[in-house]
């Protein structure tokens, strides 16, 4: 048995992991069972994934390899080392991409979808865009002329454009060089209407020389710029958070610039004169012989007339409790209620809070908001109780990043509907999700509490999985009560009882309840369902059960640092990441021997959710509740279509069928048991539905 559990072999590095998990992703896009703008969607999570690595994790290695530190993780590979791994990593995987991308591009033409050059395109086309050019691009683009006049501009993070080299029409010996930069006001790709898109860059390199009048373009490349994007507040330096964050926002736009992408087009004078400007690291460079932004693929993966080569959508259900016009209050006092989306619909969270709204016996509604979308009815309906005198108090997470932006404005029109706004805790972010509402009956006061694992977001409920756990029940009501008391006093020792919340009090009770069942040797075991796994402290306790003999089975989406499967340390650990048409968000634990024995949390095991956020764990003591968490923890690990498997070497195998075995793809068999359940008999009680469930799953 191996003593040393702080070995760095013993781990995989944090950030090589997370590259891992995005090339899940690009296999996704490689899946010829797919459809195929189900792939290109793929391809564009993939850009989006890569765009925020680079802005926040590549951006800090350099900070921390400038700072002058050595070590960042149970790895201990350095910054330096990191950096190296992953530039290597990239420039490699980008020649997969672009095989990827021509394959589909290519299938996609046999369906009608055409992405064209406008060099490609017949002279009716091409006088369409020449109207178009006119219309809609010339009056806002931005041509920069650059010398000793004219200095490079500022470029914010992910500016897109064009970089020109150009001749005097009366002196060709005299050469220019100039840029233009494409507003995001303007559509990635150009749609004729008949299925075909023009990547706009080729649109306005045909029309170059009218927007430098008197030049002839010699040649030209596109080009993307990313920069640091991760914002540092100093909290002390101000009273008004409100502010230091609107001036963080501002800092973004103009952080280092950390990653380079150009045009197959660009050559080596054009990359030169462009990074003798920006000082882009030459390993930063990435040179795409596809358009650049995979991102901007969303236009065409949205496109509703080629809904046929997606995934059919699946409308969540409304089921028992929930299907009837009973007060949602009268159904939480007789019952908890177990949600798991996108399967269930996220409309009784909605609704509870809209009814809360509207309910003269209602006295306060709380909630933590982290990320709550754009037009959000949650939003408006805490507006409109507090407009009508209820007392509402919102935790709005204002560094929630990448929405910072979206919460200040909410933030806003919330403290002017009259609405008690707090903005955050100082030195920690609130990422909790949880709502309580307290209501007048027959003369004395009583509360409704949501706690869920993923956000206040109608719109990624739909396409997110997560648990919504609803319930009266005085003991998690009173520590709800406690945990907005925390949020809004000054109290940095809050404890609750029943629930268990970060940072004081997760770690801990993660740490003995893994504790608990390694002392259980072979009769321990634990099922944990998170995004990410990086925690040393757990990573460590979950060895040392392993060590004792104890069965672990982790089912981590995205980063995990711990190593499954080595002698002596790991044996007993299994890890599965699964990937589909869903975003597995929600974070579901079981352990064998614990009284509670099932629990969900806001949470992953990262020290940010760990130690430096405030985060609730909630055991879940309801029967029925308790054994809908186990069958999806069942129904995941029995997957054997979705799931990739990690191997002790830090690589990722696709979990082969076994001869004979069905093939089972959780999603898809989730769909068709809600389909089944909504079908039946409308008077259905929670029991029905759970006898059901068991019967349908072991049917399957």
């Amino acid at each position: 048995m191996i003593q040393n559990l702080k070995n760095p072999k013993l781990y995989n590095n944090r950030e090589l992991s997370w590259l891992q998990f995005n090339t899940r992703v690009l296999k996704q896009a490689q899946d010829d069972s797919l459809p195929l703008l189900e792939r290109l969607k793929f391809l564009a999570i993939y850009g989006t994934n890569l765009d925020e690595f680079y802005m926040i994790r590549v951006a800090g290695l350099k900070k921390l390899f400038s700072a002058g530190i050595i070590v960042s993780g149970a790895d201990r590979l350095t910054p330096l080392q990191q950096l190296r791994e992953i530039r290597s990593y990239l420039h490699q995987e980008q020649q997969v991409i672009e095989h990827c991308m021509n394959g589909i591009l290519k299938k996609l033409e046999e369906q009608g979808i055409f992405i064209k050059e406008y060099k490609e395109l017949n002279q009716h086309d091409k006088n369409t865009l020449k109207r178009y050019f006119n219309e809609n691009i010339y009056p806002v683009i931005v041509p920069i002329a650059i010398d000793a006049t004219h200095p490079f501009p500022h470029l914010n993070n992910l500016s897109f454009g064009l970089i020109v080299k150009l001749s005097d029409e009366d002196d060709s010996t005299i050469e220019r060089f100039g840029l233009i930069r494409v507003p995001r006001v303007l559509s990635r790709f150009i749609e004729l209407g008949n299925g075909t898109y023009v990547p706009i860059e080729t649109l306005i390199a045909e029309h170059i020389e009218d927007l430098f009048p008197g030049h002839t373009l010699i040649k030209y490349s596109s080009f993307r710029v990313t920069r640091n994007a991760d914002m540092e507040i100093e909290e002390e330096e101000a009273d008004d958070f409100m502010e230091i964050l609107e001036e963080g926002l501002k800092l973004r736009r103009k952080g280092e610039m950390v990653r380079l992408e150009v045009g197959s087009s660009g050559d080596e004078e054009v990359i030169n004169f462009f990074n003798r400007h920006t000082n882009v690291y030459k390993d930063d460079i990435y040179r795409f012989h596809t358009f650049l932004n995979l991102s901007s693929l969303w236009q065409i993966v949205g496109n509703k007339d080629f809904a046929h080569l997606s995934l059919p959508p699946f409308k969540p259900k409304m089921l028992p409790p929930f299907d009837t016009n009973e007060s949602i209050f009268a159904t939480l006092e007789k019952q908890d209620v177990l949600l798991y989306h996108p399967y269930e619909s996220f409309e009784p969270v909605i609704k509870l809070i809209q009814s809360a709204a509207k309910d003269p016996d209602v006295v306060s509604i709380k909630m933590t908001l982290y990320r709550s979308g754009t037009n959000s009815p949650i939003v408006q309906a805490l507006m409109s109780a507090s407009e009508s005198g209820k007392q509402v108090t919102v935790m709005v997470e204002l560094k929630a990043r990448f929405d910072e932006e979206n919460n200040l404005i909410w933030a806003k029109a919330l403290e002017k509907a009259g609405a008690h706004v707090i903005y955050g805790i100082k030195g920690f972010k609130v990422h909790a999700k949880a709502a309580l509402i307290t209501r007048r009956k027959n003369g004395k006061l009583k509360q409704y509490a949501h706690l869920g694992t993923g956000n206040y977001n109608p719109s990624t409920a739909k396409i997110y999985t997560d648990m919504s756990y609803l319930t009266s029940k005085d003991e998690i009501t009173n520590d709800l009560t406690r945990f907005f008391h925390f949020l809004s006093g000054f109290s940095n020792k809050g404890k609750l009882n029943e629930l268990y919340m970060a940072p004081s009090q997760i770690k801990p009770k993660l740490l003995s309840l893994i504790q608990n069942e390694a002392r259980k040797g072979s009769e321990g075991h634990i099922i944990a369902k998170v995004n990410s796994l990086v925690d040393d402290d757990v990573i460590r306790a979950l060895y040392k059960a392993s060590q004792e003999g104890t069965k672990v089975e982790l089912i981590v989406r995205g980063i995990c640092c711990l190593k499954p499967g080595i002698e002596g340390v790991s044996e007993n650990i299994s890890v599965i990441s699964i990937l589909g048409k869903y975003l597995e968000h929600p974070r579901m634990f079981f352990f064998k021997n614990d009284a509670t024995q099932v629990y969900i949390s806001s949470a992953d095991w990262m020290p940010r959710n760990l130690v430096r956020r405030i985060e609730l764990l909630t055991g879940i003591k309801d029967q029925t509740a308790k054994e809908k968490v186990l069958q999806v923890l069942n129904l995941q690990l029995a997957d054997n279509t979705l799931a990739h498997e990690l191997h002790s070497d830090g690589t990722y195998a696709k979990v082969k069928q076994v001869e004979g075995q069905k093939p089972l793809n959780n999603h898809k068999f989730l769909e068709e048991y809600v389909n089944r359940i909504s079908k039946a008999n409308k008077k259905m009680t929670a029991t029905d539905i759970q006898q059901m469930a068991a019967r349908f799953f072991m049917e399957s």
